[in-house]
Formats: C-alpha cells, structure tokens, sequence
C-alpha cells in the first residue's frame, strides 16, 4: 500500500512540475496577460482536465509560481540585507539583488511582492539594530518594492545601468527628494 501510495504521490508531484514548467516558458513567450490555459495544456504532455486537478485558473497557476520562486529566491534577496551595517548598505542591497532578478532572462515572471514579508521581517530587524529610524516595516516594505519594480520595468525596457539605478533608488530612500543643503 506505501508503495502504490508513493507511486501515486510522485506522480502527482510530477504533473504539477508539468503544469508550473509548461507556464512558466509559456508566461515568458507569451506574457502573463496574452497566455491562456489552454496554452498551458498544450505545453504538457497531460489531458487538459488534469490541470483542474491541480489548478483552478491561470491566476492559481501564477501564485503557485511566485510562492515556488519565493522559496527559492529568500536566500538570495535576504542575504545582503542580514550583512549590512548601514541603511545605505541595506538599500543597496536590496535594490541591486532586485534589479539583477529583473533583468535575468525571466525576470518579467518574478514578482518581487512575493518577498514581502521576508523585507518587512528584515526591515524590522534592521530598525531593532539601529540602521533606520522607528518606522512602519510593513509601510517601508511596500514601498521599497513598489518602487524596485517600476525602476526595474525602465531599466529593461530602455536597456539602462542596473548599478546606477541602485545608486540612485538607494540615495532617493536615505535622502528624499530635496537638493543637497
């Protein structure tokens, strides 16, 4: 019976990984809003009712992706962050692991939003050390990643200077906008 039981296990698990695979090259070829499930199936070699057994739309299929690259993601993003012994350090960190995921060759399917609670957990850590002043974590996360993902959509749609925007987005978090006094 455990034998039938993992056999069936595996091969469920292994339908999924069809399904997650078959979307993920189908929402980089086509794009998020253009791919449909149908699209999905026919990049599987799975019936098209086998999807609903694992998914119940192509929004299902998305969160399953985004909590799949979270999970493989999380050491990556939070490395640089736990290291730093400044503000400046933890932007800079965060921008540039940010802005490197974006401009990868899947970079369009990576929602950085996944991390979120993951910054906000860093966020507070580093007020709790003294790199930043009291404040919302939770606020300040979602800033700070509101603003990588649209300075990341400008960095691959006008082909800039990855290192120069994490300058930039790094002083505009520690010093605002106003002129140098």
């Amino acid at each position: 019976m455990d034998a039938v039981t993992s056999k069936r296990q595996r091969i469920k698990q292994q339908n999924r990984q069809f399904i997650l695979d078959a979307a993920r090259r189908v929402f980089a070829e086509q794009g998020y809003g253009a791919a449909t499930i149908r699209d999905i199936i026919r990049a599987t070699p799975l019936a098209a009712g086998t999807f609903y057994n694992y998914f119940t739309s192509k929004d299902d299929v998305r969160r399953a992706l985004d909590a799949e690259m979270a999970t493989t993601l999380r050491p990556f993003l939070s490395e640089g962050r736990a290291q730093a012994a400044t503000a400046e350090e933890f932007l800079s960190a965060f921008f540039s692991a940010s802005f490197a995921l974006k401009a990868g060759p899947t970079g369009a399917m990576i929602d950085l939003g996944a991390g979120f609670e993951d910054l906000r957990a860093d966020l507070e850590e580093a007020v709790a050390r003294g790199l930043f002043r009291p404040l919302d974590a939770g606020a300040l996360a979602a800033a700070l990643l509101a603003a990588a993902e649209e300075i990341a959509k400008r960095l691959c749609a006008e082909g800039g200077d990855a290192a120069k925007a994490t300058e930039e987005a790094t002083l505009l978090f520690l010093r605002g906008v106003q002129p140098p006094v």
